[in-house]
């Protein structure tokens, strides 16, 4: 049933994933994007690291993806409607090819490469202790580069709101 429950949330995250870059609509990609965090989240609770998955929860799919919709929103972005010029055409046809290539690629590199066998977890994997002392010691400097560069996007989303008016 886990193995089950594993494939179907795996699979809702992958058509979420594709959905969301392929929507034309900005809210409606960021929503998808929501729909994709709470099936990583559950995939993080299948896997027995709960504290990723509430943190999966509250910070992106709460916090972050919150502060992505008001940016859309004050930026009041609309689908443009018209004809399609002949860089767009041919750009969705480099698109479309790119596409096919990493499919080919996958398949392929699926059906040559054996798979490792997996480790068993360490025992304190996914505890509050243990990812504390990873994000505060190894990885503060990326920690704190990720903070400030969503503090500056969403500065540089508001002002060039504020121009518009």
């Amino acid at each position: 049933m886990e193995l089950l429950m594993f494939y179907g949330f795996g699979l809702l995250a992958l058509f979420a994933g594709v959905a969301m870059i392929l929507s034309r609509q900005p809210v409606t990609s960021a929503l998808l994007m929501i729909l994709n965090m709470f099936c990583l989240s559950a995939l993080y609770a299948l896997l027995d690291a709960h504290l990723i998955a509430v943190l999966q929860l509250l910070v992106y799919a709460g916090a972050i993806m919150v502060l992505v919709l008001f940016v859309i929103m004050l930026l009041n972005l609309r689908e443009k409607k018209g004809i399609i010029t002949k860089h767009q055409a041919s750009l969705q046809v480099v698109g479309v090819a790119a596409f096919g290539f990493f499919v080919m690629t996958v398949v392929s590199r699926l059906n040559t490469a054996a798979l490792p066998k997996s480790k068993a977890a360490s025992a304190g994997f996914g505890t509050v202790e243990a990812v504390g002392r990873i994000l505060f010691t190894d990885y503060v400097l990326p920690f704190e580069i990720a903070s400030v560069l969503l503090l500056a996007a969403i500065v540089g989303a508001v002002m060039l709101a504020k121009s518009k008016v």
